[in-house]
């Protein structure tokens, strides 16, 4: 059991990945991207606390969802408990996506003096990352908002040392 501060949950999300998602946009964010579409969520003591098994335990009474998307605010700002709950909804056979404003190279250099962040990073199976940049707005990407920002295969990217990206289909 680990407590989470979030800003909202969308039980059943089809705009935050593939597939039918099960979204918990986390509260906090020290990015204050400009255009951002969840500015409510950047006020780290905004929100509500709630538990991670009751999440995991309203997730599994849906068999429709493919998995879980973290969204903010920023879910690096609490990866602890959402490691925790990634590692479960894997061992439930689910995939896991998450939105941060890091790019992948920071986390990285984060996750040397924080375990946790690698931890997340260990359990997500696709990271969206980087800031929102009102400038490059594109309407036309699949699951993200600006073309700055990168889909990024994190296993793949760990096994072989290097970001890998692809496209949504």
């Amino acid at each position: 059991m680990a407590k989470l501060r979030v800003a909202g949950i969308v039980p059943e999300s089809v705009v935050d990945g593939p597939g039918i998602r099960y979204t918990v946009f986390t509260q906090g964010c020290r990015h204050n991207c400009e255009g951002c579409q969840n500015p409510q969520t950047h006020d780290f003591a905004g929100g509500y606390e709630t538990d991670t098994d009751e999440l995991f335990d309203e997730m599994m009474r849906d068999p429709l969802l493919k998995g879980v998307t973290f969204s903010g605010g920023d879910p690096f700002e609490q990866p602890a408990p959402l490691a925790d709950l990634a590692a479960k909804v894997h061992g439930a056979g689910r995939d896991v996506i998450a939105y941060t404003g890091y790019t992948f190279e920071q986390l990285l250099e984060r996750a040397q003096r924080e375990p946790a962040v690698m931890a997340l990073l260990q359990q997500t199976d696709v990271l969206i990352d980087g800031p929102f940049v009102k400038d490059q707005l594109d309407l036309e990407l699949k699951f993200r908002g600006s073309s700055n920002q990168r889909v990024i295969d994190v296993p793949q990217s760990l096994a072989k040392g290097e970001v890998v990206t692809f496209e949504f289909e």
